[in-house]
């Protein structure tokens, strides 16, 4: 439900908007009959809809009518002023009217305030100050001296008047005077003993710039008699709403006295409030919008009540009216919506968005502000501070669900005097309802990714054997990135001349074709990394690279070659002695198998440890063995010598192969060997190694070499020294 309110607050400013119904316009009394009020358009397809005017309040024939018609697949409305239509805003200066729209089966009411403004260009006298007659006023002969008699209201500003009718003595007992404002005031000697005279004061209003006008104020001095009429009350204030229409009841008057009339003698004129002649009951005249007529807040009242046949027997009664503001309309807010979308790197203090908040009640008064998340529930990314929103903390989108939708609504609260709710209604002075009416502006604020970070990975090294075949898995680049998503990566290989391929979506690393170890050892890779879908523009991407290393492990594929592929040599012996050695001779194949043997990594700490320990045990023992043996070399005169050849004599033999020996390692051979002559037993592999050492020991006949395969000479004459 959380999560609607904000559609549905959008959907009902939606819905306000396509009615476009305007609650307030503002006419100035200069338009005359036919003059258009307001057009409102409304979209009612596929229904024919209609528009009514209900009544008007006060009632009045200045409002035809409203008309509608079609007009490019909407319907325009309009308010148009009738043929009999005097608007004067000294007179009435507000009218409600209460319009019905239909369309099918929906039926939409709504109220229209019309305010009558004055026309600064329209200076005209008008009302009976204005007529042949003139505007006649009472006043008793016990009138204070210096007091103010009349209040003549005319439109415009800064107008002069001036009494220029003459007020000679004796019949005027001194003058009259009229000020800026319009007020008309006693004569300084005042009236006493001037009963039933009349004054006729002849009065000029000029506006300045040429225009003026005239009219006539007659002032009536009524005796004083013993009064029979009466009130029997005091004087009371009375407490009322601002939200009374016109024509509501605020109090009644009562006074004793026989057929007694009642009428308001000051302010006049008075433009607020009126008196039942007959039942002394005081209404309203006209609204009392205090945001329009602040000095509507304080009227002081006084009603004098007389008889008919007797007007100078009269009574006086002064109260005050008190008029309260009240919350009839809750802050209207430009714009009605706040939709916007930051960048995740946006600093913290930005303004996201301003909007202006008054109170139709009562403009520039202080409202409150209060921010209401929505989603996520509690959010502290933004902050309302002075009615502007901001960010308040970080923004990151680099975490699954961070970068997130905000929604909220910011709720505008008035403080009028009193507050009233909407669904409050004054009946009567005393029925209020206090509480606070807010108004509420939804926010939609989107946080868009931004790619900050650029990709990354380690450096690794990875082996395979020459012999590997194609597609095999050497292993994988891991790409990581700060940005989310973070597995947002692309692979590649800068260059395309290494046998190798990399996935472009996980980073493994592919063989693609043969290796070659006495070709070339070790490649070295440079992989590129490169980002996407990490930013609202779908173009901007980073890159990063990092090196791999393959190392090509040797495999033994390769057969040893001889160089040269034969070796003729000519052996001498003794005189009287011969030994023949066979044309051609047949090359034995020696294989050789070693185990490979791999132990723990602890074994090999062990062992390494225990010997060499071992070795200085060895050593220690060899060293005292050495110089025992020194010794009893030392001693003895008759060297030693070894006789490492036998003596073949006389005998034909061949040598028909090879004795195949335990293989053993000799460290050096022995001093007395003689070296056989142009043949020194070594055999070179052109492929696998550079060259191997063959030991040939006669007596027994042995073999040793390092490699897995022999190729002898085919041909060989040996020449033995005994």
């Amino acid at each position: 439900m959380v999560l609607l309110r904000p559609l549905a607050l959008l959907l009902a400013l939606v819905v306000s908007e396509l009615y476009c119904l305007s609650w307030f316009i503002d006419v100035s009394e200069s338009q005359g009959p036919g003059a258009t009020l307001q057009s409102f358009s409304f979209n009612c397809s596929p229904y024919i809809p209609t528009l009514e005017l209900l009544h008007v309040q006060p009632p009045t024939t200045f409002f035809n009518p409203p008309s509608l018609t079609r007009w490019q697949g909407t319907y325009v409305g309009k308010m148009t002023l009738s043929s009999s239509a005097r608007l004067d805003a000294l007179t009435v200066n507000h009218y409600e009217l209460q319009l019905r729209f239909t369309c099918g089966n929906q039926v939409t009411e709504g109220r229209l305030s019309v305010n009558v403004q004055r026309d600064p260009n329209r200076d005209q006298c008008a009302g009976r100050f204005a007529s042949p007659a003139g505007e006649i006023i009472q006043v008793r002969e016990t009138v204070t001296p210096r007091t103010p008699l009349y209040t003549l209201l005319l439109p415009g500003q800064g107008a002069q008047m001036n009494i220029t009718s003459a007020q000679d003595p004796p019949y005027f007992p001194g003058p009259f005077s009229i000020d800026g404002q319009g007020q008309l005031w006693a004569p300084s000697q005042g009236l006493k003993g001037q009963a039933q005279k009349v004054f006729q004061l002849q009065i000029l209003v000029t506006f300045g710039q040429g225009r003026s006008c005239r009219g006539m104020l007659t002032v009536k001095v009524l005796p004083v008699s013993s009064s029979q009429v009466s009130f029997p009350q005091q004087a009371q204030n009375i407490t009322i709403p601002e939200n009374l229409v016109p024509g509501s009841k605020v109090a009644q008057v009562h006074a004793r006295g026989f057929d007694v009339r009642y009428e308001i003698v000051s302010p006049v004129p008075c433009r607020l409030f009126s008196i039942a002649r007959v039942d002394g009951v005081v209404r309203t005249t006209a609204p009392l919008e205090l945001a329009q007529a602040p000095d509507a807040a304080v009227t002081r009242l006084r009603v004098k009540a007389f008889e008919r046949l007797r007007p100078w027997d009269s009574a006086e009664l002064d109260f005050q009216v008190d008029v309260q503001s009240v919350n009839r309309w809750p802050p209207r807010c430009l714009p009605a919506l706040l939709a916007t979308q930051i960048p995740e790197t946006t600093p913290v203090g930005t303004f996201v968005n301003t909007f202006t908040c008054t109170d139709p009640d009562s403009p520039g008064s202080t409202l409150d502000y209060q921010l209401l998340f929505h989603s996520p529930a509690s959010a502290s990314s933004l902050c309302l501070r002075d009615g502007v929103l901001e960010v308040n903390d970080t923004l990151d989108c680099d975490a699954p669900g961070a970068c997130l939708q905000h929604t909220a609504s910011i709720l505008v609260l008035d403080s009028g005097q009193p507050p009233m709710t909407r669904q409050g209604r004054a009946n009567q002075a005393s029925s209020l309802t206090f509480k606070w009416l807010p108004a509420e502006v939804p926010v939609l604020v989107m946080v868009t990714p931004v790619n900050e970070f650029s990709p990354t990975c380690v450096s690794r090294t990875f082996r395979v054997r020459e012999d590997a075949r194609p597609h095999t898995l050497l292993g994988s680049v891991m790409g990581t990135d700060l940005d989310y998503p973070h597995d947002s990566i692309e692979y590649s290989i800068s260059g395309g001349s290494a046998p190798f391929a990399v996935d472009s979506l996980n980073g493994e690393v592919h063989l693609l074709g043969p290796l070659d170890y006495e070709m070339q050892k070790s490649y070295r890779l440079t992989v590129l990394l490169t980002d996407h879908s990490q930013d609202q523009d779908p173009t901007c991407h980073r890159s990063g690279s990092c090196t791999i290393t393959i190392e090509v492990e040797d495999v033994n594929d390769h057969a040893p070659e001889c160089e040269p592929p034969f070796q003729e040599l000519t052996v001498y012996a003794h005189l009287g002695r011969s030994l023949e050695v066979p044309s051609r001779m047949t090359p034995l194949l020696v294989t050789d198998t070693e185990v490979f043997w791999q132990p723990e990594p602890w074994f090999v700490v062990v062992l390494t440890v225990t010997s060499a320990l071992l070795l200085l045990g060895l050593g220690w023992f060899l060293s005292w063995l050495l110089r025992g043996l020194t010794q009893v070399l030392q001693t003895s005169s008759k060297p030693t010598q070894a006789l490492l050849l036998n003596s073949i004599q006389g005998t034909k033999g061949s040598i028909e192969g090879f004795v195949e020996a335990p293989r053993m390692e000799t460290p050096q051979a022995p001093s007395s060997v003689m070296s056989l002559h142009h043949f020194d037993g070594r055999a070179q592999d052109s492929r696998e190694f550079p060259f191997f050492q063959t030991i040939l020991h006669l007596g027994p006949l042995s073999l040793q070499t390092s490699s897995q395969y022999l190729c002898l000479p085919p041909d060989i004459h040996y020449l033995l020294f005994p």
